[in-house]
């Protein structure tokens, strides 16, 4: 590249940002002094590399996945001192969480900037799975995904490399190495001493070396970069030399492990200083010029932090608000369960079935996972035929990496596609929980609705099929607590189909539990509903009317209740048998008007029955229906333990149908 002969305009425009994000940082220390903002996180001495990056990408174009020391970068890409300020002092007018993430973790909806969240590195995936979407809409945006050098030590990092290298994805990692991760110097966190050297082997990436403090050689590299990245020659890595001026954050002693000359040389490459020099040099500007910048750029700073101060606290009454999405597409409201026609089919065909049907309505579905493409199909096979029919761009095999599967799909996402994708076994969800709860379930909510994620998360659970301890569990109780996802385990093929298309139509982010000793039982098996059917979420099913009894059950324990319910009849009892089909949503009214009916209640869940949702259902029937009890709710699980591989064991350690045959007969005596 030949040198870049600079305007005078553009590089007096680079060096008032940098000075802007600077006198913000200031600023910010001394409103956390009077008690105006709470927290800060400083970006003195990364300034200069992170200008030079936004100014050689499109803003409001291009896409932002910042970290939490790149103010100078969000400044530079389009955002205002007063916005940053009103995002720092909590006011509903920020741009990023309008008051409800902590200060410094930018994001903006109008300039691409997604907010992000505290975990570090969770952004890398999500980076990747939207320039995955770039890629694939044929776009030449390109992604920018930052983080200190301390979060490279995150296996999600790794992940990120390897996947966007494979496919060489229009995707810039942008690392500002400020040798610590709040206190661990930077050899004690990376092989080697050197992330270039490190990321040797990946053969797609442009991989770039910079001094991060100098102004000039950081945007020589950052338009370097961008071209390679928007010609589609493949991801761009550049490990960016910095310092950090200010201590890690304003919860932090830097003196506690650095000692007072280090502190003094780093200031030595400030990059404040440097680009000042550079500019006075070659004649752009005079010292009394750079004085009147500064000086003038202070008030504007004091001007703007006073405005701030003037904005609006959030709204009490709505700090439940886009926990989940407002907008609900198929409504239980009105609802008639048709009859089914169809020929007779078993879950995993209803799942495959319901699958090639949205496909085939939505182009923006896009299914991915661990083998689920053609030929395999899925090891289950409900995938099978997919890649064929709507081919291998749309359908198509992951990495053997859970948060990869998860974290790309919020990023597609974000960028406009519907991405089903497919866990293999709850057993093995466990890498992607981070994904799931930190990001997934809260981007809506931290962002105020800017930004939404309704992925669809397909995974096979349960036991009763020899599983063993790491192919048997049930996961729902877990996820049902996280607030911001949704919950689907049919028990039937019908409603498999019924609810999966339900899932992908909707506005928020789906765990659809799909049971794998399920999928080809000749029980569990339906008529075909037709392409129309969709069952709403939060609405149960019942399987059985009774009088004394209430049965309150899903997934593979539905059809074990009613063989206990139908032993019952024989005794005189009648057992009412309510499948939830939902566990978030879970169907309150149904329930509990069956409970007033009856007075007595049983529930069967797989699940340990420490912590298992069925807790939580008799807990709000104790609230909400104790008088008309006339026994204490009763639960029947699977016991505190793995699920063990002998037969022998895992029949006693899951609930069996005599389990709840015995507490039925024990209840109702009651």
């Amino acid at each position: 590249m030949d040198k870049i002969k600079f305007p005078k305009d553009f590089l007096l425009k680079a060096y008032r940002t940098i000075v802007f994000s600077r006198t913000i940082d200031e600023k910010e220390m001394t409103l956390l002094k009077q008690g105006k903002i709470f927290f800060h996180l400083s970006g003195p001495g990364h300034e200069a590399v992170q200008v030079a990056m936004a100014l050689a990408m499109k803003s409001n174009y291009d896409w932002a996945y910042p970290y939490y020391r790149d103010l100078a970068f969000s400044l530079a890409y389009g955002s205002t001192p007063l916005e940053i300020f009103l995002e720092n002092m909590n006011r509903v007018e920020g741009p990023s969480s309008h008051g409800r993430q902590m200060p410094s973790h930018y994001g903006n909806k109008n300039l691409r900037i997604v907010g992000q969240s505290s975990p570090t590195g969770t952004q890398y995936l999500q980076a990747v799975g939207t320039a995955m979407g770039a890629k694939k809409s044929g776009s030449d945006e390109i992604v920018y995904v930052s983080s200190g050098e301390g979060a490279t030590s995150e296996g999600e990092f790794f992940e990120a490399l390897n996947w966007s290298n494979r496919e060489k994805f229009p995707i810039i990692f942008l690392i500002q190495n400020n040798h610590f991760a709040i206190s661990v110097p930077f050899k004690d966190q990376v092989a080697g001493n050197s992330l270039y050297d490190l990321t040797s082997g990946y053969n797609n990436f442009l991989r770039i070396q910079i001094d991060g403090t100098d102004f000039v050689k950081s945007y020589e590299a950052s338009l370097k970069a961008v071209e390679y990245a928007r010609s589609g020659k493949g991801p761009v890595l550049i490990e960016a030399d910095c310092v950090r001026l200010f201590p890690h954050s304003s919860s932090d002693d830097q003196k506690k492990y650095r000692n007072a000359d280090e502190i003094e040389n780093e200031k030595k490459r400030d990059p404040i200083p440097q680009l000042e020099k550079y500019l006075i040099e070659n004649n752009f500007c005079t010292l009394e010029e750079i004085e009147i910048i500064k000086k003038e750029i202070k008030n504007e700073v004091n001007f703007a932090a006073d405005e701030a101060e003037k904005g609006n606290q959030p709204d009490p009454l709505r700090v439940t608000e886009n926990v989940f999405s407002p907008i609900v597409n198929i409504r239980k409201e009105n609802f008639v369960e048709p009859s089914h026609t169809g020929k007779k089919i078993v879950i995993v065909d209803a799942v495959n079935h319901a699958l090639h049907e949205e496909m085939a309505r939505n182009e923006k579905i896009l299914i991915y996972g661990e083998d689920v493409a053609d030929g395999k199909g899925g090891v289950f096979t409900a995938t099978k035929g997919l890649s064929t029919a709507f081919g291998n761009k749309r359908v198509f095999n992951s990495p053997l990496a859970e948060a990869s599967i998860v974290g790309t799909a919020i990023g597609l996402s974000i960028y406009g596609y519907k991405p089903v994708v497919e866990i293999q076994f709850g057993d093995y969800i466990w890498p992607a929980v981070m994904q799931i709860r930190d990001e997934l379930t809260m981007l809506r909510y931290r962002t105020d609705g800017d930004f939404s994620c309704p992925v669809v998360i397909r995974v096979a659970v349960g036991g009763y099929i020899r599983g063993g301890l790491y192919h048997s569990q049930s996961i729902e109780g877990f996820f049902a607590h996280m607030p911001g996802i949704w919950i689907a385990f049919p028990s039937n093929a019908a409603d498999a189909k019924g609810l999966l298309k339900t899932a992908i139509r909707e506005d928020n982010p789906i765990l659809f539990c799909e049971h794998k000793g399920l999928y080809r039982q000749q029980f569990a098996a339906s008529h075909e509903p037709d392409e129309n059917y969709l069952i709403p979420f939060g609405l149960a099913s019942i399987k059985k009317k009774g009088s004394d009894v209430t049965i309150v059950t899903w997934g593979f324990l539905v059809q074990r209740s009613l063989e206990a319910a139908k032993k019952l009849e024989a005794d005189g009892v009648s057992v009412e048998v309510i499948d939830l089909r939902t566990i978030i949503p879970w169907d309150k009214e149904t329930v509990f008007n069956s409970v007033k009916k009856t007075g007595k209640v049983l529930i069967a869940h797989e699940d340990n029955i420490t912590g298992g949702f069925g807790a939580e259902i008799s807990a709000s029937i104790m609230e909400n229906c104790f008088q008309y009890l006339d026994a204490p709710v009763v639960r029947v699980a699977a016991k505190d333990s793995p699920v063990p591989f002998a037969p022998i064991l895992e029949n006693l350690v899951l609930p069996q149908e005599s389990d709840i045959t015995s507490a039925l007969k024990k209840l109702s005596s009651l």
